[in-house]
């Protein structure tokens, strides 16, 4: 349960600040924000980098006034 508390604060954190001006920093920023959040719940580190990435960089694409 604490770990699952972690994880969402720290989502909630990275979501704040994963903005990134080019969509290179986009993906690497939620890339670093979903293996941490996979480093937290004990998942597999490459595949929340690369779900965090692709979050990120299709969140900030379509909703560029909020990044």
């Amino acid at each position: 349960m604490r770990k699952s508390i972690l994880a969402a604060l720290l989502a909630a954190t990275a979501a704040l600040a994963a903005c990134g001006d080019t969509a290179g920093e986009q993906a690497l920023y939620g890339a670093g924000a979903g293996a941490a959040g996979s480093a937290l719940l004990n998942g597999n580190l490459l595949t929340g980098a690369a779900v965090g990435a692709a979050g990120n960089l299709l969140y900030c694409q379509k909703n560029p006034g909020r990044c």
